[in-house]
């Protein structure tokens, strides 16, 4: 067989991998509807950093399901799930392990013995993750981006697929420590978390005061996920689209050429190369979710808040006039060149003031 042959073929059976993924995809929301009311869009952007092999951070006010969530999908994906409350007090070593002195029964000969802490397993429910010092924090680091830690001169790799779920609070800062930005740049997504609405409230307050205890079928296996991992990078992506996703991140950067006005105004820092080639396996990703081979701009601009909004940082006239990272993100949307012709009802505003364009003026 040819090479263009078998290049034909290896995207058949990538096309079948993808659509029996969609379909799973569907059944995965009904499943999980049987525990978790609404919070579509948080599930499908889980759903999309799992599948890149990415990780998470959730921010969201208490009682919103976050751990419900991501222990369920655990459970429906058959993998391995540990949850580390971070508290003030928390040690590197009771989240990597630690090393013992153990003696051998039949040569009494006594030698350390390293026992592994609650980070080896699939998906790590890190809760509550700024609550804990710098130090600690810093033991996630090096397991979220490669895939190891490093204890007493040895490397113990970790287990594969591996994905690392984070929560925090947005309201009760007192005692808490902000995530270093080389830290929230290993995060793919940053995630918020909102209120329900209220038929959803009445349906959660009807669901959870029953005495019926609903049980999630099992859709995935780990090595189905590693063959998906695998098969989302080998989604087709188009240079225009690769140019545009690249386009998006460059337009933050305020100290080049290619910044946008709005983010010179409102920026201190704009993202990282992280940003693109998060944006792009997001949107391999998202693609596969929804039964198709192809990226197409609106997989990019469907990601682009979470992908970005922890990796801007808005100066301080920013900060006291209300202007968020996500105002600034929807604002270089509107002016980036777009293959899909997107963007051209917004040409020739881009020296207008924010708020003259706002109001019409």
């Amino acid at each position: 067989m040819s090479n263009a042959g078998v290049m034909e073929t290896v995207a058949m059976s990538d096309m079948d991998a993808v659509g029996h993924l969609q379909s799973s995809y569907q059944k995965l929301k009904a499943e999980l509807a049987k525990k978790i009311v609404g919070q579509e869009a948080v599930i499908e952007q889980l759903l999309i950093s799992i599948f890149a092999g990415g990780h998470c951070l959730l921010e969201g006010v208490p009682g919103l399901a976050k751990t419900l969530m991501i222990s369920s999908l655990a459970e429906m994906l058959s993998l391995d799930f540990k949850r580390i409350q971070f508290t003030p007090d928390l040690m590197p070593s009771d989240i990597i392990g630690t090393e013992v002195i153990s003696e051998d029964k039949v040569t009494h000969e006594r030698q350390f013995k390293f026992l592994q802490g609650p980070i080896f397993a699939n998906v790590i429910l890190a809760d509550e993750i700024n609550r804990t010092p710098p130090k600690t924090q810093a033991a996630l680091m090096e397991a979220m981006e490669e895939r190891q830690v490093s204890t007493g001169g040895k490397r113990f790799l970790m287990l594969e697929p591996f994905f690392v779920l984070a929560t925090q609070n947005p309201i009760e800062q007192e005692g808490t420590y902000p995530l270093p930005a080389a830290q929230l740049d290993r995060f793919m997504f940053k995630v918020f978390v909102d209120y329900p609405s209220r038929s959803e409230e009445e349906e959660i307050v009807r669901v959870t005061t029953s005495p019926y205890m609903s049980e999630l079928q099992k859709l995935f296996a780990k090595e189905q996920i590693l063959h998906l991992q695998q098969i989302v990078r080998r989604v087709r992506i188009s240079d225009e689209v690769t140019k545009y996703a690249i386009d998006l991140v460059r337009y933050t950067r305020i100290r080049t050429d290619q910044a946008h006005w709005f983010a010179q105004e409102n920026l201190s820092w704009g993202a990282g190369p992280r940003a693109p080639q998060f944006l792009i396996l997001g949107g391999k990703a998202r693609a596969t979710l929804y039964g198709r081979y192809d990226v197409i701009p609106d997989d990019i601009r469907a990601i682009i808040y979470p992908v970005l909004r922890h990796r801007l940082i808005c100066n301080f006239s920013a900060e006291s006039e209300g202007v968020s990272t996500d105002l600034v993100i929807g604002e270089i949307i509107k002016d980036v060149p777009s293959p899909d012709g997107w963007h051209t009802q917004f040409q020739g505003q881009k020296k207008k003031g924010f708020f003259a364009r706002l109001f019409g003026r």
